[in-house]
């Protein structure tokens, strides 16, 4: 299942409740700059009258795995939704696995008149191009940006995705139930990434509660291909369990050559790796791994039975990934919102009549955080 950090909605693709959102959010709005009011406050929506919605995600580097699997969510939403009043268009832009190309990719679909915001595929990116919307007044909805501190970076920022500090302890739990003897820990994280560390920074807290202090941590990094230096120093110190945050790329790599370099012990991953995708790289080494995830296809709620169906008749296999379904409900959450608003208006008048600057407010209002 989801956590969310709105109160609003109740109808999502896993239908999740107020009882998990976040109570500290920021409450005030910021002051728009002057250049920016003065240059959207009167622009409407162009064109047909469909309102846009932009994603950015991570369809190339290191993070593409995962943005493979946010295009089907979003594609699968748009198809879902084809049929909605009002009618939506969906502006697919490349945000890489860069805070570069994530900018530039959030500044090209701002500057097209996107009503909302999903993206981008990276908390580090977050971090980086979430500012430059919550200036702009554009509501963002992040699919996949679980670390701390995210939806503190402005009134119009939110996430789909269930923080670490909710879903990294699952794991170690697990691992602790399939084998009560583990003493000796050791953990690796990607230093250079804001998701990886925080992550860590949760399990390196979860052990210390459970009387584990890791006997070694390595730091390693988002580029990395060769790990075997940092394996070779943990293996020295006989660890019963490794914790390793990362994304899947470097991640699946380092399983691949931890397995390959005779660790035979437990695994756990964190939610970077929460990703089919991470088999062509890790391949039989990834039997065994335990990854606490945020999203169950077995739920059964009419959204869920509609996506899951939805992902099987597209080919995309029995079991839709949890990253698909966090960018299908990142869609939805717009999708439904807009509708609501749309409903809310007299007889005869559209939200594409509305300035956008308006229509972008009464949306992220409607999502709930401006009222957190």
């Amino acid at each position: 299942f989801f956590f969310s950090s709105r109160r609003r909605h109740t109808r999502s693709l896993c239908d999740w409740s107020s009882d998990v959102c976040s109570s500290d959010l920021l409450a005030s709005v910021l002051a728009l700059p002057a250049l920016v009011t003065a240059c959207t406050s009167g622009a409407r929506v162009s064109g047909t009258g469909e309102l846009p919605i932009g994603a950015a995600i991570a369809l190339t580097g290191n993070a593409s795995v995962i943005g493979q699997d946010q295009r089907i969510g979003l594609e699968l939403a748009q198809k879902h939704f084809s049929a909605s009043n009002p009618k939506l268009k969906l502006l697919l832009e490349d945000g890489g696995s860069d805070e570069g190309t994530a900018t530039n990719a959030f500044r090209t679909l701002i500057g097209k008149q996107v009503v909302a915001m999903i993206g981008p595929s990276l908390s580090q990116q977050a971090f980086a191009v979430d500012p430059i919307a919550d200036r702009a007044g554009v509501p963002v909805i992040g699919p996949s940006n679980t670390a701390k501190g995210i939806p503190q970076i402005g009134p119009f920022i939110t996430r789909v995705s269930a923080p670490v500090s909710q879903v990294a302890p699952l794991s170690i739990a697990a691992a602790l139930r399939l084998n009560p003897a583990i003493k000796r820990v050791a953990v690796f994280y990607a230093h250079d990434d804001a998701y990886s560390s925080s992550e860590s920074k949760i399990f390196q807290g979860v052990l210390k509660e459970r009387g584990l202090t890791p006997v070694i941590v390595e730091k390693t990094s988002v580029s990395d291909t060769d790990f075997q230096n940092q394996i070779t120093d943990s293996l020295r110190q006989k660890p019963d369990l490794i914790v390793i945050s990362a994304l899947p790329t470097d991640g699946g790599n380092l399983v691949r050559q931890l397995r390959e370099l005779g660790y035979r012990g437990t695994l756990v991953v964190g939610n970077g790796m929460n990703s089919p995708n991470i088999y062509p790289i890790c391949q039989k080494h990834c039997d065994g791994l335990l990854i606490a995830q945020a999203y169950s296809p077995e739920l059964n709620t009419p959204a869920n039975r509609s996506f899951v169906d939805l992902y099987r008749q597209g080919g995309g296999g029995a079991v839709p990934p949890q990253f698909s379904a966090q960018a299908f409900t990142a869609y939805q959450v717009v999708a439904e919102s807009l509708g609501k608003l749309q409903a809310s208006l007299p007889k005869g008048q559209s939200l594409a009549s509305l300035p956008i600057a308006d229509l972008r407010r009464r949306l992220n209002a409607k999502i709930g955080r401006a009222h957190v």
